[in-house]
């Protein structure tokens, strides 16, 4: 669970890292994706920009308008009243992490690598009291989403969440959470950025998760915080702190100030599946129907994602993509590693046709067109 395990170099200076559960290091996720991956060489995570939504959801003042410190810091009051009784602390057998409570009927979400493998938790109220048991409902590992639910929901109080299509770059945020076991913990900051898509880092053989749309910010988090909430001065949760970014040039440790959330519109709607057919059943995530693994050039760095197998009348079938075959770039993106390919991938639609390049066994290149199917949400 939790841990700061970087990879690679993110932007060329810091890599995503789980902002996880404090506990014994481990992530809790496991594996690499792109479509269903087997297996990964470790290519670099990445973070690319995106569209940026339109008008805010419960923003400050506008331009011109007069803010005081003191109406600032009454502002900053009022939210944590509000939200803060709304932020659980979730502990498994192997550590701890932060949930939201969604309902009154006593479904939290928070992240899929929180909860791990576990299938019980204990969950301790913000405001106190002992722990109270709960047990998984569903996960969503390619999102890095989970919802459980407490056996005993007298007394939660369910947050609010706002749409954070309506956010933009400035706004004021805070993060509540548990940060290294330090329960009802607030920090803040700004949304840094929005439309970034970013592949976590992954150990073992399970899917790993690509956030798109993720919401940067600029409000510290810290292991214990995932599956807490980014709050706008509204009162209204925008997102869930998932990953911070650490700098490999000082030795793996935190960069200062940058943090990414799943952004709320996509926590709702994943937890809404989960709540009411019990699993997700849209992913609505773009999938080329193939199995794939980063294949190792002879130079020893990655050169492209090897198709292992090619799912029976899929998309890539169809385009005639054969296992054998090496994918080398989609849409002119050049996809080296099966991180690269997860990430072209998460920007396009289910009914999208992209162009793929693909390097045949015999060294010969041709590009197919590919109609692009649903991501399962199994991987």
């Amino acid at each position: 669970m939790g841990g700061s395990t970087s990879r690679a170099a993110l932007l060329a200076a810091v890599a995503v890292a789980l902002a996880g559960c404090g506990g014994d290091g481990g992530t809790g996720l496991t594996g690499s994706v792109s479509d269903s991956v087997s297996g990964s060489a470790g290519g670099p995570p990445a973070v690319t920009a995106g569209r940026l939504p339109g008008s805010p959801t419960g923003a400050p003042p506008g331009p011109g308008a007069p803010v005081s410190p003191q109406s600032l810091q009454a502002a900053y009051e009022q939210v944590i009243a509000k939200v803060l009784p709304s932020i659980v602390q979730i502990t498994t057998g192997e550590g701890l992490g932060s949930g939201v409570v969604y309902d009154a009927a006593g479904h939290i979400v928070t992240n899929a690598h929180v909860v791990g493998r576990a299938r019980r938790f204990q969950v301790t109220l913000a405001s106190g009291g002992p722990p109270r048991p709960a047990r998984l409902v569903s996960t969503f590992e390619l999102g890095d989403l989970a919802v459980i639910k407490v056996d005993d929901p007298r007394g939660l109080r369910p947050a609010a969440f706002g749409a954070s299509s309506r956010l933009r770059v400035g706004q004021f945020v805070l993060a509540m959470g548990n940060p290294l076991g330090l329960s009802g913990s607030v920090t803040d900051g700004i949304v840094s950025a929005l439309g970034r898509t970013v592949t976590e880092p992954a150990e073992g053989e399970g899917p790993a998760a690509t956030i798109t749309n993720a919401i940067q910010t600029s409000a510290a988090i810290n292991p214990g915080n995932s599956g807490g909430a980014l709050v706008d001065l509204a009162g209204k949760v925008i997102g869930i702190p998932t990953l911070t970014a650490v700098n490999p040039e000082l030795g793996g440790g935190q960069a200062a100030g940058i943090g990414f959330a799943i952004p709320s519109d996509t926590a709702v709607d994943i937890t809404r599946q989960i709540i009411e057919k019990g699993r997700v059943v849209n992913t609505r995530r773009a999938a080329l129907g193939v199995t794939v693994q980063t294949v190792i050039g002879s130079d020893g760095l990655p050169a492209g994602t090897g198709v292992v197998r090619v799912t029976p009348g899929g998309g890539a079938a169809r385009a005639g993509i054969k296992a054998g075959d090496l994918i080398v770039s989609v849409n002119g993106t050049a996809t080296p590693t099966t991180q690269a390919l997860s990430e072209v991938l998460a920007d396009l639609d289910p009914g999208d046709r992209a162009r793929v390049e693909l390097r045949r066994s015999n060294g010969s290149t041709t590009t197919v067109t590919v109609t692009l199917s649903e991501l399962p949400s199994g991987g």
